[in-house]
């Protein structure tokens, strides 16, 4: 089988792949080579730096291509139904890296918190502002309120509760169980805004507006910190930057991509703001990424070798064992 890896792979899980007799050809394409060279392929793995759509597709019919692995969470670089409605299946690993984004979106609270960032930047500038940045808050004994309560969330819920935060969530979906498994309650929108003190988004992006806009940023707590390391599009940035003006928001962090850098306040200096560079592995630590990556091989095997004249052989073999037992971590991207 013909494999292309176009935005990387663990080197662990590309030679898993090559001794089992796959040929793994790791190679980046333009827009308007892609569509062709996925002709000659049976699966492709992406990242977010590739983008598959319906005219890839197109050019790709008549060709090997039957898979499409996305080494991630979110699938909006793939026009996924497309893709399954002309026959290729598409799969993502949405459990390789929710631990590492909830560490992260942790972290974040503990600098909004403690000035961290702008405290250790002044001090590479040579400055002693131990006054001016004395004044952190503690996060034991303050409510966080997660919106989105998937992988992620749960996560960082789970983390906060072992530090002593009170954790509520807000999701539009309820997972039945859940609030007695991680002692985490549901409420709704309104209430999670009033009652907590740091606000962590991880949702996916919605359609119809910003989730924090002026208006819920109005009903949250006077000093409220506001985390987001989802979609850049949930959270208003000129209501945001307001709030934090008026002292309404303490501090926010978020995730900036390169293009965004450049608009109007992104990257205005403020003692509140910590701001990290959105990439391919910024929420995503190496062990979550090589998580990910050796889930590759057992999707690609998994979709193919089970029909196979070895099909039979195979699932009697170790191989098989670990490939079913990770069965959870490989996930239809629909």
């Amino acid at each position: 089988m013909r494999i292309l890896v176009t935005d990387g792979m663990d080197k662990q899980a590309m030679a898993k792949l090559r001794e089992l007799g796959h040929e793994v050809v790791e190679q980046f394409y333009e827009p308007d080579q892609l569509g062709a060279a996925l002709r000659e392929f049976d699966a492709v793995v992406v990242r977010s730096k590739t983008k598959i759509r319906a005219n890839h597709i197109d050019e790709a019919k008549g060709g090997k291509l039957k898979l499409i692995i996305r080494g991630g969470v979110g699938v909006d670089n793939i026009d996924v139904k497309y893709a399954e409605e002309n026959g290729i299946t598409v799969k993502n690993t949405p459990k390789a890296s929710s631990e590492s984004v909830a560490e992260l979106a942790l972290g974040h609270m503990f600098s909004c918190a403690r000035y961290l960032s702008i405290a250790g930047h002044t001090m590479r500038e040579d400055k002693w502002e131990k006054k001016a940045y004395g004044k952190g808050i503690e996060l034991r004994g303050k409510t966080l309120g997660i919106v989105g309560f998937g992988r992620i969330g749960q996560h960082l819920g789970v983390m906060a509760k072992a530090i002593g935060m009170d954790v509520i969530a807000f999701d539009i979906f309820h997972i039945p169980g859940i609030e007695e498994k991680l002692g985490i309650p549901y409420v709704e929108m309104d209430e999670l805004l009033a009652k907590s003190d740091f606000i962590s988004v991880h949702a996916p992006a919605v359609d119809g507006g910003a989730l924090i806009n002026a208006e819920r940023i109005a009903k949250m707590k006077d000093g409220v910190v506001i985390i987001n390391t989802s979609r850049g599009t949930n959270v208003d940035e000129a209501a945001l930057l307001a709030g934090l003006e008026s002292g309404k928001v303490r501090g926010r962090s978020r995730r900036l991509r390169r293009r965004a850098r450049h608009q109007q306040g992104a990257l205005q200096p403020s003692d509140g703001l910590l701001h990290a560079a959105h990439r391919r592995r910024d929420r995503r630590s190496p062990e979550a990424h090589r998580r990910g990556d050796r889930r590759y091989h057992l999707g690609v095997l998994r979709q193919f070798s089970v029909q196979s004249p070895l099909s039979r052989c195979i699932i009697r073999s170790k191989l098989a064992k670990i490939l079913y037992s990770f069965y959870g971590y490989f996930s239809s991207a629909t």
